[in-house]
């Protein structure tokens, strides 16, 4: 057989993947070490080992101190879900998009979010609602807390024309987050943006992102009734 030059982690991956698929290497089969692939590939063994580590970290291989590396024997699919800017979202959904900014004001944030976004009670965050439309309909009610020491020159975007979502992706990085999906009756407020009624079931989506060690934005978004979410896997 003859075996591709790898160079990067993303080309050693792409051939593990294509053995496995492939059975070359079955599940529950230990494959060659580090060292060993190393040699075949003709690369790094630091590149191997970043290679193996992403696919263990999606559940196809097992990876064991002093045991070696085997192909996991009940492979776990996982959904990888991105953060949407939601203009694209219903764009992709041959859609015409729409978007109303409801509020934006700087301000103390009630202790749940200040303790969310691990700020101080006295600091001043951004606060932006705005709603979502998909062809002139409401699509998502979007309530954000922005962590304004963190990311100060969102207190300079008045967010009339770009919604937070879309600016926040574009121009501030985020390493890590925590997501939450659950299903919430719409109150009052929330069915008078949303045009449903009232104790409607809505998809509600909870989001916390950070910066390393350094909170960027905590949001809810609500979708109106009927609302389906897609990912793959």
């Amino acid at each position: 057989m003859n075996v591709p030059t790898a160079q990067t982690w993303q080309s050693v991956q792409k051939e593990v993947l294509r053995r496995i698929h492939a059975r070359e290497w079955k599940p529950g089969d230990l494959i060659p070490n580090e060292a060993e692939l190393a040699k075949e590939f003709g690369c790094a063994r630091t590149t191997v080992n970043r290679a193996l580590r992403s696919l263990a970290e999606g559940g196809l291989l097992e990876r064991r101190r002093k045991a070696g590396t085997r192909v996991a024997a009940q492979p776990v699919a996982k959904a990888t879900l991105n953060i949407a800017v939601i203009r694209h979202e219903v764009e992709d959904r041959g859609a015409r998009y729409g978007y109303q900014l409801a509020l934006r004001e700087a301000r103390i944030a009630p202790t749940h979010i200040s303790a969310a976004l691990g700020v101080g009670v006295q600091e001043r965050l951004l606060h932006v609602m705005a709603l979502h439309l998909s062809n002139d309909a409401p699509y998502a009610l979007e309530d954000r807390w922005i962590n304004a020491v963190h990311v100060p020159d969102a207190l300079k975007q008045d967010f009339r024309s770009v919604s937070a979502n879309e600016w926040l992706l574009q121009n501030v990085p985020y390493t890590r987050g925590e997501i939450s999906f659950s299903a919430k009756p719409a109150s009052a407020e929330n069915a008078n943006y949303l045009n449903c009624p009232e104790k409607s079931a809505l998809l509600a989506v909870d989001r916390l992102t950070w910066d390393h060690d350094q909170s960027v934005t905590v949001v809810q978004v609500l979708f109106a009734p009927g609302h389906q979410m897609r990912t793959r896997i």
